[in-house]
């Protein structure tokens, strides 16, 4: 399981103009079964997303095509976590872990 960190950067400014393509490119990790949750980081810091079912080398490849990513809006910092104990309902994620 991985967490990605977008924090806003230089090309801040060209947030507005890049959030329909940032939210497409979202959605499509979503549809893909990678994203499991999405948000912002307050205050207004950029972002964070939990990624699970794929190895380190195809999430950097993946967050790197963010537009946000690749137009310098943010710089994604990608941490990786093992879990060893979840909540019942989130129990998928102890089956991934190996992954």
């Amino acid at each position: 399981m991985f967490v990605v960190f977008l924090r806003f950067s230089a090309g801040r400014n060209q947030a507005a103009q890049l959030m329909q393509a940032h939210k497409d490119w979202l959605q499509r990790g979503f549809d893909d079964g990678v994203f499991l949750v999405a948000g912002s980081i307050q205050p207004q810091a950029g972002g964070m997303i939990l990624a699970n079912a794929i190895t380190l080398a195809e999430l950097e490849e993946r967050v790197s095509s963010d537009p946000f990513v690749a137009e310098d809006v943010v710089r994604a910092e990608i941490v990786e976590v093992t879990p060893s104990k979840v909540d019942p309902r989130l129990g998928f994620l102890l089956a991934d872990a190996g992954r």
